[in-house]
């Protein structure tokens, strides 16, 4: 068996690869904004890869975003800024200071004891609950050492629009700029849609397409006050319409019918028949049975 690579190995490779005299001539090419994309898109694989639950090609996706990293690493290394050990110990002391639950010295060696236990519980009872919000106020904590000037402050502005509403919303929330309950943001959904429809019907198109921003947006709010993330469940919904799309072109063609000339209620019968379908998988694999 060969010997396995390290991360020494990975910094070298890298160093080299965009070396004046002997590196690749892409590579070299490459600056800070140029990479921003491939981050994004690495990610993306990454989040792929495991809601298939691909797991035999995880290793090489988040070596990929990895090497994301150690590109970003590379530059500020040439520009004397700082360099992969320095992205390390910034990393590792941060979570170090947001966990006092764990590390009470703030230390690695640290571990916390029966007494450190006692004295966690006194401040906060236990539970993920308790925990998000110890960690809410280090990261503000965190926030308000950077002299930032707005609780928005430090929300990537390259998030996905979904992931940056959620964000955003969710900042204002916990200065009290919320609805008590999910019932306030379903009263909001309703009034942003009698305002497209009121756009719609005045015949101005632009209004209305602002009108539907704010209506996803208060969509997102709904998706937060239920606690889910609203990037991961409209991925789900995309990949449950390709799925039942993809159902309704293999029917048609079985029955040798073109998707561009099928009419619209053949379509329709064939997308509730995958429907059906998928219910009915569902409904067996609840009941521990074979879903085929």
């Amino acid at each position: 068996m060969s010997e396995r690579h390290g991360l020494d190995d990975l910094l070298t490779l890298m160093a080299v690869l965009r070396d004046a005299d002997q590196g690749c001539p892409w590579d070299l090419k490459q600056d800070w904004d140029s990479i921003v994309p491939h981050t994004l898109e690495e990610a993306y694989e990454v989040a792929d890869a495991i809601e298939r639950r691909a797991y035999d090609e995880l290793p090489g996706e988040l070596g990929d975003l990895l090497f994301q990293v150690v590109y970003y690493s590379q530059f500020g290394r040439e520009e004397g800024r700082f360099d992969f050990h320095d992205v390390v110990h910034v990393l590792t002391a941060k979570m170090l200071r947001r966990h006092p639950h764990v590390f009470p010295d703030g230390t690695l060696g640290s571990r916390r004891d029966d007494a450190s236990a006692d004295e966690v519980e006194t401040v906060q009872a236990p539970g993920p609950d308790n925990i998000n919000r110890r960690w809410e106020s280090l990261k503000a904590e965190e926030r308000a050492k950077r002299a930032a000037h707005s609780v928005l402050d430090d929300v990537p502005r390259n998030l996905p629009a979904l992931s940056r509403a959620a964000k955003l919303s969710k900042r204002a929330a916990r200065v009290g700029f919320d609805w008590p309950d999910h019932r306030g943001v379903l009263e909001k959904i309703r009034e942003e849609l009698d305002e497209v429809e009121e756009a719609l019907a005045a015949g101005d198109q632009e209004h209305a397409g602002e009108e539907v921003g704010d209506l996803l947006f208060a969509v997102v709010n709904l998706a937060r006050t239920l606690k889910t993330d609203p990037e991961q469940r409209l991925r789900g919904t995309n990949a449950k319409f390709e799925r039942r799309f993809r159902f309704v072109e293999a029917a048609l063609a079985a029955e040798g019918k073109a998707l561009d000339r099928a009419a619209l209620e053949d379509m329709e019968a064939h997308w509730q028949a995958a429907k059906a379908l998928e219910a009915h998988g569902k409904a067996r694999r609840e009941n521990g049975e074979p879903s085929a």
